[in-house]
C-alpha cells in the first residue's frame, strides 16, 4: 500500500541518539541525582541532564527556569513550595517547555518509572507552559 510506514522505512535508533519529539529534561539541584541516573539506565535514550551538566547547581529559581527555558528543557524539581510562583511568573512574559514538581513522598524507583512514562507517552510540546505533578 503506498503512504503506509514499512519496517523498513522506519527509523532506527541504536540507543546513542535521542528520540525526535521526546520530552528533554533538566534537573534542578534539588532532584535526587539517583531519580536523573536511574532514568538513564532506564531509558538511555532519555535526554535529561543533571543538576551539574546543565548548570542548575547554585542558581536562584528564576534563574535556574529561564536557564530550562532558553535551552529548551522541562524543569524536573521536588521544590513545590517557590519553584512553581517562580515558573507562574516567567510565564506570564517568556515561553517555557514545562516544569515536573516530583513528589518527596515517591521513592527513588517510583519516580524513574513515573519520568520514564511521561519521557515515552508524550512528546516535549504537549507540556509547554504546564506544571506537572508525579505521579501522574
Amino acid at each position: 500500500m503506498r503512504g503506509c510506514p514499512t519496517a523498513a522505512s522506519a527509523p532506527i535508533y541504536s540507543g546513542r541518539e535521542k528520540m525526535p519529539g521526546r520530552p528533554r529534561f533538566l534537573a534542578d539541584a534539588d532532584l535526587n541525582p539517583r531519580i536523573v541516573s536511574g532514568l538513564r539506565r532506564r531509558e538511555p535514550t532519555a535526554d535529561i541532564l543533571d543538576a551539574y551538566a546543565g548548570g542548575t547547581v547554585g542558581l536562584p529559581d528564576p534563574e535556574v527556569l529561564r536557564l530550562a527555558a532558553v535551552s529548551d528543557r522541562i524543569l524536573v524539581s521536588c521544590d513545590r513550595n517557590t519553584m512553581i510562583r517562580h515558573f507562574w511568573d516567567l510565564i506570564a512574559v517568556h515561553s517555557s517547555p514545562g516544569m515536573v514538581i516530583v513528589r518527596q513522598r515517591l521513592s527513588i524507583g517510583e519516580a524513574i518509572e513515573e519520568l520514564h512514562t511521561l519521557w515515552a507517552a508524550s512528546e516535549q510540546e504537549e507540556w509547554r507552559g504546564k506544571v506537572i505533578y508525579l505521579p501522574l
